[in-house]
């Protein structure tokens, strides 16, 4: 079984997974990974960019190393090979907690139990809760579900179809050291750099895709792409600010302005200006766009893998039609300078 049929049935198998079974409560791999930069992190931490691209270096580099000899030692079993990429593509996707947690919040919103979601909502998204009243609770929940359906998902299935296990693995990896220490705080400012700007490279082509399936996929697809070309460039993250701005579009609804972080407060452009403001009930329509997006995206990294390894197998098929030999010998041919030259010469 080729590597193309491995991904696409083991990226099934570990989306449905997830779907079933959600994240493990206790003993998930991406936490166990989060000790271990830890620790790699009270080693090398300086304040200084190299410290932090060495830390970097170390962690995600162990990570995509460690998904390539799982990889290379059931490469000869095709069913282990699926059931590493299906328990690897479980491991590092996260989009039933992520659902779980924004429908927690949403119902304790909906319940007027204001204290209750301020609460839940560290779970989901770095936010100041107390500077948020129910409808700022609802538009950070609707933010952060359209951020990490590409950061929890959409980004790890694309890295997958790229580069399989170590594809999956060193996403979720840089995805988790960005969390960690990719933020602008004193700390980190220096850092955590390199771990926020390799965050940046690697999410570039799931936040595109993502923003592309959300306006297939979302109810009003003239305002997600209107909204994408109009918002998405003035967001301060090149990638949180095109899902964020194709969310807002396709809902309908109003996005960014002022965000409140531990005390910290940002101003950031509003996404889809002409939108209405975020309500409670929009907190379940953005978790269901999410589930659409995140399935739509299991179809095209799937496919795309099985696409490329057709071409791989069977280079013909990728060849650039050429004419057929008759019609080809009817057609008249160039004659070559050399031989104009001489047949000029010859006349004169």
């Amino acid at each position: 079984m080729g590597a193309d049929r491995v991904f696409a049935y083991g990226a099934a198998a570990g989306l449905l997974g997830d779907l079933l079974l959600g994240d493990p409560r206790r003993g998930h791999p991406v936490a166990g990974f989060g000790r271990a930069a830890g620790a790699v992190e009270r080693l090398l931490w300086r304040d200084h960019r190299g410290w932090g691209a060495l830390h970097t270096a170390v962690c995600a580099g162990g990570a995509v190393a460690l998904g390539a000899v799982a990889a290379r030692v059931v490469r000869s079993s095709p069913a282990a090979s699926v059931a590493l990429t299906g328990a690897a593509t479980w491991a590092v996707v996260g989009g039933t907690s992520l659902g779980r947690e924004a429908r927690a919040i949403g119902r304790a919103l909906e319940a007027g139990d204001v204290e209750g979601a301020r609460a839940r909502l560290p779970h989901l998204c770095g936010r100041d809760p107390q500077a948020l009243d129910a409808d700022g609770i609802a538009r950070a929940v609707v933010e952060s579900v359209a951020e990490n359906t590409s950061d929890a998902v959409v980004g790890a299935l694309v890295w997958g179809a790229v580069g399989g296990v170590p594809g999956l693995l060193g996403f979720r990896a840089v995805n988790t050291l960005d969390a960690m220490v990719g933020h602008r705080s004193v700390k980190y400012r220096r850092f955590g750099w390199a771990s926020a700007r390799l965050d940046d490279v690697a999410g570039w082509p799931g936040a595109r895709l993502t923003g592309v399936l959300a306006v297939v996929a979302g109810a009003d697809r003239v305002g997600a792409v209107r909204a994408w070309r109009a918002d998405a460039a003035e967001h301060p993250s090149p990638n949180a600010g095109v899902v964020e701005a194709a969310f807002a579009g396709a809902l309908g609804v109003r996005l960014g302005g002022t965000l409140s972080y531990a005390g910290r407060v940002e101003r950031r452009p509003v996404l889809n200006r002409s939108g209405r403001a975020v309500a409670m009930a929009d907190v379940e329509r953005a978790v269901r766009l999410s589930r659409r997006v995140q399935w739509m995206a299991l179809g095209v990294s799937a496919g795309a893998a099985l696409l490329r390894g057709r071409l791989q197998r069977h280079p013909a098929l990728g060849a650039v039609p050429t004419l057929p030999v008759a019609l080809r010998n009817a057609c008249p041919q160039p004659v070559p300078s050399t031989q104009r030259e001489q047949t000029a010469g010859g006349a004169a």
